[in-house]
């Protein structure tokens, strides 16, 4: 996972600020693994005993990961053990990725940032910022794109449980940010070694400095960098406030992701537990995206008690970030996100609005 400013950060990424000042931690909702032929959990019948490794960079306590503790413990209702690899042991997507191509793992939970590894059409829901005005409008989209997306998933080899989103990345900085005009005056964060990014960025006006994610907060403290973009929850997990004390409430982006299984690893299972588990995960999606959204707000206030300055946006300076924000939007078609993919979105949105 990144904290990528055009590649916005996933559900998970850029918690690695805050698991970076805990020790790896590794989950599972049952200490014994299961083999073949024995499971250590109730027959029920509706799966052959198995036992599957799913990660996400998520540390343990997070809404994400107390949703995924309950999905296995439904899981192992079926004969499924779930374990569940979370925070500083994953050092990002591309990492939990490529533990899945090689069967080091058989499922994560993935934002658009990590599934846009597998499949870059998913790239769409998370990375067009200001393409939505509210998450009544990501939901839809989402549920549109989902048959396309899911499709295509599967013809590379994964296979999706459930779909979420966790709400909206704001910009924190060291000084307020009113004015989208001042943010290319401002030294951003930039994932190190994303050649591409990095060129979108300097294309546009903008100041990118390329660190790794475990440097922004020092990054921060030195003037290195000015600011970064981030959901709330993230920032609180990860103390970011303390050197970023100023938010700018404008919904950049939403933070969109889906938990996805490798293929042989579900068809190993028996149909009638699949459909099972799948129930469960299904439900398990819907549970992070009303906590995750739940969440973000109660950062927010948890930040502004111990002094976080939240800056609301006039309608001319409102008006700024999203014409800031369309200027991208033809720089990243067809190379952050496929043209075709990009102009469903617009139009699903168009569609969705013409109805209100």
């Amino acid at each position: 996972m990144n904290m990528r400013f055009f590649r916005l950060p996933g559900i998970a990424a850029l918690m690695v600020l805050g698991a970076s000042a805990q020790a790896p931690v590794r989950m599972a909702t049952n200490n014994a693994r299961a083999t073949p032929g024995h499971t250590n959990s109730p027959d029920t019948g509706c799966s052959s005993p198995a036992s599957l490794r799913m990660a996400t960079v998520a540390p343990r306590g997070t809404s994400v990961h107390r949703a995924l503790q309950a999905m296995g413990q439904k899981w192992k209702q079926c004969g499924v053990d779930l374990t569940i690899f979370t925070g500083a042991e994953m050092s990002g997507e591309a990492d939990i990725v490529r533990r899945m191509g090689v069967g080091q793992i058989q499922a994560a939970m993935l934002s658009a940032v990590g599934l846009g590894e597998i499949e870059p059409g998913v790239t769409a829901l998370q990375m067009m910022p200001m393409i939505f005005h509210t998450l009544d409008e990501v939901s839809y989209v989402r549920e549109h794109m989902q048959p396309m997306l899911e499709a295509r998933l599967r013809e590379k080899g994964y296979v999706p449980l459930f779909w979420a989103d966790i709400g909206w990345v704001h910009f924190f900085a060291k000084k307020e940010l009113l004015n989208a005009s001042e943010v290319k005056r401002r030294k951003m964060f930039a994932w190190a070694g994303d050649t591409a990014e990095i060129e979108i960025q300097k294309s546009a006006g903008y100041k990118p400095v390329p660190l790794e994610v475990g440097d922004i907060l020092m990054g921060l403290d030195t003037g290195q960098i000015e600011v970064v973009a981030q959901p709330p929850f993230f920032a609180l997990a990860g103390q970011l406030d303390k050197f970023a004390p100023h938010m700018t409430n404008v919904n950049w982006a939403p933070i969109v992701g889906a938990a996805v299984v490798r293929k042989p690893a579900w068809e190993s299972l028996s149909p009638a537990g699949r459909e099972q588990l799948l129930r469960a995960a299904i439900q398990t999606g819907t549970d992070i995206t009303a906590a995750g959204r739940q969440e973000s707000e109660d950062s927010v206030k948890a930040m502004k008690a111990r002094g976080l300055v939240v800056h609301n946006l006039t309608m001319e300076q409102a008006a700024g970030w999203q014409k800031a924000a369309e200027e991208l939007h033809p720089k990243l078609r067809g190379r952050t996100v496929p043209a075709d993919v990009f102009d469903e979105v617009v139009r699903l949105l168009a569609e969705y609005r013409s109805r209100k």
